[in-house]
């Protein structure tokens, strides 16, 4: 009998996810890997995580309340007591599906379950989508029996054994994982050069001013082959696509692109964030960056993503705070008059994709199982030593 009939016969693998799309994509897509070897899978999440899926019917999906940790004392407070209550129902959830493993995803709204999976000595999984280890996977960091990570190198293990980490990559949807085997060709000197610039799910206002800005000191012959793709926020649409007009740049502008990988796969640069998503779709689809980090993010992890892809060679990042369209201007003309970086920086992007993250994630979570057919848990010594395989 193989590993996965034996889960899916007896205890279901629960994973524990809330929040947004950076959690919850990683989430799916383990659920649909785990779900195709005919292992049970059970989803303990927030009410954001409820529309969890579209096309996973077989997943079983539980409410665990969970409070965010931020604003006044009151806000606190009540977050606390949230937290403290979805403990319980996570606990009592567990108690009773007795699961082979919990897989964690990060966020404030995995804390309650994956808290409950520590002191019930579960079997854990924490999986990390950035190059830093964030808060609430730090605080199960030592409990862990394995952490699964997206980069080679992992920042703030909070004393954790480093022999338990393994690199398997982040899961991205499917549409994107299919661009794996798109090759890249750069633009040909003379020919149009397509540049696409998002800003993560709700645009990056800092895009709408800088890029046009940018794009308006190109020389005529660099700017008359742009034809751009520029996703806004919505209430800066009008003003941006002036912008782009005024610079005489071909471009649509829109507030959400629902064909992201068409686009991605037909573009020659991107200019972005540099969100663990967003890091993982450009190394999956090997398409080279230029990544400008959000400085207010949590942590500050954007810019370790950013530095990772920029040290594997992938990308370009430039720190927002010393950023003006005459700086973001040179690099474009730099990079466009010179395709072969472009070849390059794609080709060492998709380095950071080695291969289905989706599927080294769910070998991981059911040799952490103990259901990998023999009935051996993989710890420590074990863990570095398949790694290292």
């Amino acid at each position: 009998m193989t590993g996965s009939a034996r889960i899916a016969d007896e205890c279901p693998v629960v994973l524990a996810a809330g929040g947004t799309g950076g959690h919850m994509f990683p989430a799916e897509a383990l659920a649909r890997e785990l779900v195709g070897r005919g292992v049970r899978v059970v989803l303990l999440t927030d009410r954001r995580g409820q529309a969890f899926g579209g096309d996973l019917a077989d997943v079983r999906v539980y409410r665990v309340r969970a409070g965010a940790p931020v604003g006044g004392v009151v806000r606190k407070a009540r977050a606390a007591v949230d937290m403290l209550l979805g403990y319980g129902e996570a606990r009592a959830i567990l108690r009773a599906l007795n699961p082979a493993a919990v897989v964690g995803f990060g966020g404030y709204p995995s804390v309650p379950t994956v808290f409950a999976a520590s002191r019930l000595r579960l079997p854990l999984v924490l999986h990390e989508q950035n190059a830093v280890l964030g808060r609430a996977n730090r605080l199960f960091a030592k409990k862990a029996t394995a952490i699964a990570t997206a980069f080679p190198e992992l920042q703030r293990l909070s004393g954790a054994d480093p022999r338990v980490v393994v690199m398997t990559g982040n899961p991205v949807r499917r549409p994107i994982a299919a661009l794996a085997g798109t090759p890249y060709v750069p633009p040909e000197p003379g020919q149009p050069v397509r540049l696409l610039v998002t800003g993560g799910s709700q645009g990056a206002k800092v895009f709408s001013e800088l890029v046009p800005a940018a794009l308006a000191q190109l020389p005529d012959s660099v700017r008359s082959r742009l034809k751009v793709s520029q996703q806004s926020r919505r209430e800066l649409l009008d003003q941006t696509r002036r912008a782009l007009a005024n610079a005489n740049v071909e471009a649509e502008v829109l507030d959400f692109f629902t064909d992201m990988p068409v686009r991605l796969a037909t573009a020659h640069l991107v200019i972005c964030r540099s969100g663990a998503s967003t890091v993982a779709e450009l190394a999956a689809a090997g398409r080279p960056a230029i990544l400008v980090p959000f400085p207010h993010a949590m942590d500050d992890h954007q810019s370790a993503n950013a530095a990772a892809m920029e040290a594997a060679g992938g990308g370009w990042m430039l720190p927002q705070a010393t950023l003006d369209a005459g700086a973001l201007a040179h690099r474009i003309e730099r990079l466009i008059d010179r395709p072969e970086l472009l070849a390059r920086a794609a080709e060492a992007a998709r380095s950071l994709a080695p291969g289905d993250a989706a599927a080294a994630l769910a070998d991981l979570v059911l040799r952490i199982a103990g259901r990998n057919g023999n009935g051996a848990s993989a710890h420590g010594e074990d863990l570095a030593r398949e790694a290292a395989e």
